[in-house]
């Protein structure tokens, strides 16, 4: 890896954090109770868990360039994985997997401009 490489790596990382703590901010100012950021489990990742009211939210952020570009990198893989990671994380509650969730997807444009998109797996 050269060293603009490994840069280029750094910086992308540093913005990723950035980009979850402005839309960890923002479920804040909605009123929501944060109850995790970046739980790993052995399936997978989520970048931020909050409770919305009754319901258990599960926030993917994605960042690049423009929203549109953010949504494309939310693929069937990264879907799959995030409801495996999820699952490990209702099993730990006392209401497990009957517990009321959504999973929520934080779109997050090169301007720091988030557009959140709730409920995103449901079906149509």
């Amino acid at each position: 890896m050269t060293v603009s490489n490994a840069l280029r790596g750094k910086t992308n990382y540093v913005a990723g954090l950035l980009a979850e703590d402005s839309v960890e901010r923002l479920y804040a100012e909605k009123g929501c109770e944060i109850l995790t950021q970046r739980f790993r489990a052995k399936r997978g990742e989520i970048d931020l868990i909050v409770r919305d009211g009754h319901t258990v939210v599960f926030v993917e952020v994605k960042k690049a360039r423009n929203h549109a570009s953010a949504a494309l990198r939310v693929t069937s893989t990264k879907m799959a994985r995030l409801w495996m990671a999820a699952e490990e994380f209702l099993a730990r509650l006392s209401t497990g997997l009957m517990t009321d969730c959504r999973f929520d997807v934080a779109l997050v444009d090169e301007h720091g401009r988030v557009e959140l998109r709730e409920n995103v797996f449901c079906g149509a």
